[in-house]
C-alpha cells in the first residue's frame, strides 16, 4: 500500500493519486487533437478488482452522440491503454 493514502480518513471520500498523459489523436484529413487523459489511482476503490480509472478530457464523436472516452482496470496501464482504444473508437468531431 502507497504511503499517501493513509491521509484518508473515511474510504467514502475516495481519496486517488492522479497521473496525466497526454496523446496525439490522429483522424485522416483532420488536425492532430491533444487529449489529455488523467488516470486515478484509487486508495481504496469501491471495486477492489479495479482500482485505476483513466479518462479523457476532450469527447469524440460529438454531432452524432458525445462520448468521454475512458477506462477501467487492475493497473495504471490496463486502465490507460483502455481510455486510448476508447479516444481512438469514434472521430473527433470538434466542440460542439
Amino acid at each position: 500500500m502507497s504511503e499517501w493514502g493513509y491521509a484518508q480518513d473515511d474510504p467514502d471520500e475516495q481519496l486517488a493519486k492522479l497521473h496525466i498523459f497526454s496523446m496525439k489523436k490522429l483522424d485522416p484529413g483532420k488536425d492532430e487533437i491533444e487529449v489529455r487523459i488523467t488516470v486515478h489511482e484509487f486508495f481504496t476503490p469501491k471495486d477492489p478488482a479495479m482500482p485505476f480509472f483513466a479518462q479523457a478530457d476532450k469527447q469524440t464523436n460529438q454531432k452524432v452522440t458525445p462520448y468521454t472516452p475512458c477506462g477501467w482496470g487492475k493497473t495504471l496501464l490496463e486502465a490507460l491503454r483502455q481510455c486510448i482504444l476508447e479516444v481512438n473508437r469514434f472521430p473527433y468531431q470538434g466542440e460542439t
